[in-house]
């Protein structure tokens, strides 16, 4: 079993693809030309789309942005393996997942506009808002995994957060709960070796992130978090046991932002530019295009075509998204609830008196 083979305890790191793009034959999945196409042009969306909204921050466009550059993998390898009606607990730097789940580019680009309209997704994508507050939604994933199987479903809820978050009581509540309880979780950790400027060997004693699973009693593994195949095939056996009732599992994607943690972050603080170089030669994107052309699914006028093609797509739906017009009072306090309470209506009526909207004294 693929979890045996790889016991986070003895410091094995699963993986698929190396950064040249070589393929280990016995572990490689076997997907359809087609999808492994759609693959590598959602990751390249991705980094387009994560370079544009970068761009549009440093122009006063939006307000403080989380680079996911370098990610990519890391991202949509796990959320590959679910399936429709599953469910996806993000944190905030989850781009390519959330593209691949259904969540439109108009949406992103509004909410990092500031505007809370971002939120609301078009129905039947199966992902929750994004959560800023570092492992806060590591619970709220345990709950709703909780939930599936008090009702005797059959969908997983996966969430992902950082090596920081490993470090929140939210972590260890969640998985202790979890593990209890046997709950359809699949924890995404991913480890890009930084807490904003805190290196992970500052962040805990723990050799790997993928072993604390072992002491709340189901399987952790560490995995190549460049390398979008050993993730898929990770989370794909965590989704199967989730789905046999045998409860979560924890994948510690092992990977960098190349970026900074956020537009307001300057990493050339805390980091060099030897380890930037070292891990650019491992870029995802990279890697994913090497293993395409070598199986003769991707060459240099598809690259440019498709190139063309996203960085449209993007312009046209950042454009979209910061041309909406600003959202009203009543827009924060919509959708929490089904039915608004009491507390929150009186809050509601003293912010639109006091902005002068009128209001209930």
């Amino acid at each position: 079993m693929l979890f045996d083979d790889y016991n986070p305890l003895e410091g094995k790191m699963l993986q698929v693809l190396d950064a040249e793009g070589k393929v280990n034959k016995a572990l490689e999945p076997q997907l359809d030309g087609e999808l492994l196409k759609r693959v590598y042009r959602t990751m390249l969306t991705a980094r387009i789309a994560d370079d544009k909204a970068v761009k549009l921050q440093r122009q006063g466009r939006l307000g403080a942005y989380p680079q996911s550059k370098g990610q990519e993998a890391s991202q949509l390898g796990p959320a590959m393996a679910l399936g429709q009606g599953d469910w996806v607990v993000p944190a905030f730097r989850e781009l390519t997942a959330l593209i691949w789940r259904g969540v439109p580019l108009f949406n992103l680009f509004l909410y990092w506009s500031g505007n809370e309209l971002g939120n609301s997704y078009p129905d039947g994508v199966t992902v929750m808002p994004g959560i800023v507050p570092v492992g806060d939604q590591i619970p709220h994933a345990v709950g709703i995994s909780y939930a599936s199987k008090y009702r005797g479903e059959k969908t997983v809820a996966m969430t992902y957060f950082g090596d920081g978050g490993s470090s929140q009581g939210g972590f260890h509540e969640g998985l202790n709960l979890a593990g209890v309880l046997k709950t359809p979780t699949i924890f995404v950790c991913q480890n890009n070796q930084y807490a904003i400027s805190v290196p992970r060997a500052q962040q805990t004693a723990s050799k790997t992130i993928a072993q604390k699973a072992i002491a709340y009693g189901f399987p952790g593994i560490l995995v190549d978090g460049n390398d979008v195949l050993a993730l898929y095939l990770a989370a794909s056996k965590a989704v199967e046991r989730a789905r046999a009732g045998e409860g979560p599992t924890l994948i510690e994607s092992y990977t960098y932002r190349l970026g900074d943690h956020t537009t307001s972050d300057d990493a050339t603080r805390y980091r060099t530019e030897e380890e930037l170089r070292q891990w650019e030669a491992r870029d995802p994107i990279k890697r994913f295009r090497k293993y395409l052309e070598g199986k003769g699914l991707w060459g240099e006028e598809m690259e440019k075509s498709a190139v063309a093609e996203e960085t449209k797509q993007v312009e046209e739906e950042s454009e979209r998204a910061l041309s909406q017009p600003s959202q009203t009072i009543d827009d924060v306090f919509n959708y929490t609830y089904k039915d608004t309470p009491p507390r929150l209506r009186e809050q509601l009526a003293f912010h639109k008196k006091d902005l002068g909207l009128g209001g209930a004294d």
